[in-house]
């Protein structure tokens, strides 16, 4: 037979070949979808920033002279951290596992050092509290509430680093801006919750620490999804993209509603919408990362880009 290789014939007709489409091997799913529970894990991705964020909100506020303020965010860091605990706890399965974590320290662990956030910061911030309802030992609950306070945004920020050194392809790829992300949506939160029960007259430090979490979290998240490539799809699209788009859409209207209300209901409305925004960040990231373990094309198509990136490049001088 004659003809043109890759179907050109003479003339210079187009090409009958199809377009090379995306295949995996024999098409199987190439990572493993993450075990982990969406209610619990992504559940205490919220609860343990929200507590991280309050043990700090409080420490500022008792400083201040913000004993309504502190009393708030101090319940908050203890429920937190308590309901995190749970929900950690249930998805280990029993809890000697986590009893397991805190017997030897792994700095190179994202997880074993989260252990060793999580255990200080819930001692420190149960006696501070303790000590704040009772009047009982002023000196050790200060000192416990400035030990809270030191631990809250290691323990608000350390599961990015703990989801961001997997394989998941939309958590590893914004591995640089999840940090502050969380951060964000962290302080958000715990300002919104403090602006929806906190008195009225000392929730500026609330409304600041609402604001700035909020901006940080909408900048930085734009960031991450600009510069994640393919692996931002995710973010957009799908269930988790219609997650991500109602939380900054919470988030968004939370702040501006923060920064430019004065009524009681007013600032309540904007709490509620900060906290809820920050709920659906946290479940709409980790909802992100199972849908680009479960499709193979986000792990093989930035490996293809960056191996083609690689062999563009000139080759180096001996």
């Amino acid at each position: 037979m004659s003809g043109q290789p890759n179907g050109r014939h003479r003339g210079g007709e187009r090409s009958v070949v199809p377009e090379v489409e995306f295949e995996s091997y024999y098409g199987r799913q190439i990572l493993k979808t993450p075990t982990w529970q969406p209610l619990d894990i992504a559940g205490y991705l919220f609860l343990g920033g929200l507590a991280g964020a309050s043990g700090v909100l409080a420490e500022g506020a008792a400083w201040t002279g913000r004993p309504g303020l502190e009393r708030v965010a101090r319940i908050a860091a203890v429920g937190g951290v308590g309901l995190g605990t749970v929900a950690l706890v249930h998805d280990l399965g029993r809890p000697s596992r986590f009893v397991n974590m805190l017997r030897v320290l792994k700095p190179t662990s994202p997880m074993s050092v989260g252990s060793f956030i999580l255990a200080p910061f819930a001692g420190l911030s149960t006696v501070a509290l303790a000590s704040n309802l009772t009047g009982r030992l002023p000196l050790l609950g200060r000192a416990s509430g400035v030990g809270a306070g030191v631990f809250g945004p290691a323990l608000a920020t350390y599961t990015a680093a703990l989801i961001g050194d997997t394989a998941v392809p939309s958590w590893h790829e914004g591995h640089k801006e999840m940090p502050f992300v969380f951060a964000g949506s962290a302080s958000s939160a715990a300002g919104g919750l403090a602006l929806v029960v906190a008195p009225r007259a000392e929730n500026g430090p609330a409304r600041r620490m609402a604001v700035g979490g909020a901006a940080l979290e909408l900048a930085s998240g734009e960031l991450m999804k600009r510069r994640m490539g393919l692996a931002a799809e995710p973010y957009r699209t799908g269930g988790s993209g219609r997650m991500m788009k109602a939380a900054e859409a919470l988030t968004a209207v939370g702040a501006l509603g923060s920064l430019v209300g004065r009524s009681r209901p007013v600032t309540v409305l904007a709490g509620a919408c900060l906290v809820a925004g920050s709920v659906l960040t946290r479940f709409g990231i980790f909802k992100a990362g199972v849908v680009s373990a479960e499709d193979p094309k986000y792990t093989v198509i930035p490996q293809r880009e960056r191996v083609e990136a690689a062999a563009a490049q000139p080759a180096g001088r001996l």
